[in-house]
């Protein structure tokens, strides 16, 4: 399983870790992920989807079908 949001493709960052002398290593700043489960109204199932707390914030203020459509995607595709 990725580690990548199933909505929005959320990735990790990759960025240095400076310090106090100016010495540079690299670091990986992972994406939040949690497994959900999201109540479908138009195919009348629950379907479990791995997402960033970001699309759920998302999700809960306009709606998982609402997000689907706006990135594209289509419900019966993530069943």
């Amino acid at each position: 399983m990725s580690n990548k949001c199933l909505l929005t493709s959320k990735r990790a960052n990759f960025g240095n870790s400076v310090s106090h002398a100016n010495n540079k290593t690299k670091k990986k700043q992972s994406v939040n992920l949690v497994k959900k489960v999201f109540y479908v109204p138009s195919l009348k199932k629950s379907i479990s989807l791995r997402v960033s707390t970001k699309a759920i914030k998302t999700i809960n203020k306009i709606g998982i079908e609402a997000l689907l459509k706006k990135q594209g995607l289509s419900a019966k595709n993530l069943v």
